[in-house]
């Protein structure tokens, strides 16, 4: 088996591969003119990023892919060898597509909502195939064999494989449409290739998460959604906790934008909760807009309440790697992005270190 840096075979996934290598980078780091690694913590602190964050990025074990972002600066602080920056970027669209495939084989296709869905929303769920489809897509051995239609003439024992080769090439068709909708190539080599990339691609077809009441710490998407309630007057609590008081306030957004007055934050409601975001607006909105920008896989974004310079850029990096338009601005598109690509909570906001047992603590 061959291998390569880092000791990881070419078997092994590409997001194992980028996590060895940045692995590598670390360990590496300071062995050479008497330098000092620095801590993971330390590094950390220089990325703007937890400790936490930073310690699955370099676990081949328990992969999280780390974005371009942090790649490009772990290899500035660490000043790894200038030819495997490119390999890491290499690397990570690479993960990304095998992400990508992964959900299509799952048949998900769709990122998971923070909670369960199980119950009544207001999304509509998509229809079943019945099974005479299911059994059609699969391939069936009925598909070969030699029965006789209705009209009582044999039926061609070529009519099931050509069948069954046409649909695998409108699977294969679909598949690469979906990879070209859902994934744009990393290029930062300026503002035409990025327009460019932003210009080629479709919307990706996302569908908005379902939010609704629990004791459960529903962690960011929840307290995005608290501060959107305040940036609408609301007076509530942004600690991650779906409450009554969230609840109530979700009922009287509902009833006042005459939506289904049901307590539960999905693909009616968010599109009226939310609002565009850019310099000047509001603090509330502001830090709805940075709270899933620091979670959303680039990390180190500060939740300040101030659209400053470093939000703009944090957001433009966030569009055009998710093939959205660069504008810098949150709108509909961004935020509908950005609560889908949540990465799982790793710690609870600090508000929440007040709140009594027996309310759960987040975890990895």
């Amino acid at each position: 088996m061959a291998q390569e840096r880092g000791g990881q075979s070419r078997e092994q996934s590409a997001g194992t591969q980028l996590a060895l290598l940045l692995r590598g980078w670390w360990e590496q780091a300071g062995t050479s003119r008497g330098g000092v690694r620095p801590t993971q913590q330390a590094l950390a602190a220089r990325l703007g990023i937890d400790q936490t964050t930073l310690s699955r990025y370099l676990n081949p074990k328990h992969v999280s892919t780390a974005p371009p972002r942090v790649v490009e600066l772990l290899h500035a602080q660490l000043r790894a060898p200038a030819a495997e920056l490119e390999q890491a970027r290499v690397l990570y669209r690479s993960a990304l597509r095998e992400n990508g495939r992964q959900r299509a084989a799952d048949g998900a296709g769709e990122r998971a909502a923070p909670v369960s869905t199980a119950d009544a929303s207001d999304e509509s769920p998509a229809p079943r195939a019945t099974p005479g489809q299911e059994e059609e897509a699969a391939g069936s051995d009925t598909a070969t064999t030699h029965d006789r239609g209705t009209s009582g003439r044999p039926r061609s024992r070529w009519l099931g494989p050509v069948l069954v080769g046409a649909a695998v090439m409108v699977a294969f068709g679909a598949g690469m449409v979906t990879h070209e909708r859902l994934f744009v190539p990393e290029d930062r080599g300026g503002d035409g290739g990025a327009a460019g990339a932003a210009a080629s691609m479709s919307r990706a077809p996302y569908e908005w998460p379902l939010l609704r009441q629990g004791e459960e710490d529903q962690f960011t998407p929840a307290r995005a959604l608290q501060y959107l309630l305040k940036a609408h007057g609301y007076p509530v609590r942004p600690d991650g906790f779906f409450r009554q008081d969230t609840w109530d306030a979700v009922m009287d957004f509902q009833q006042r934008k005459d939506l289904p007055a049901d307590g539960k934050v999905g693909g009616q409601t968010w599109p009226e909760l939310v609002m565009e975001v850019g310099p000047g607006s509001g603090a509330d909105e502001v830090r709805a807009a940075q709270e899933l920008l620091n979670n959303a896989g680039q990390g180190g974004t500060a939740v300040s309440g101030r659209f400053t310079a470093e939000t703009v850029k944090d957001l433009r990096f966030f569009q055009r790697t998710n093939g959205l338009p660069e504008t810098g601005r949150m709108n509909v598109e961004s935020w509908l992005a950005l609560l889908v690509n949540q990465l799982p909570p790793v710690k609870g906001p600090g508000d929440q270190r007040a709140v009594p047992s027996p309310l759960p603590s987040a975890s990895v």
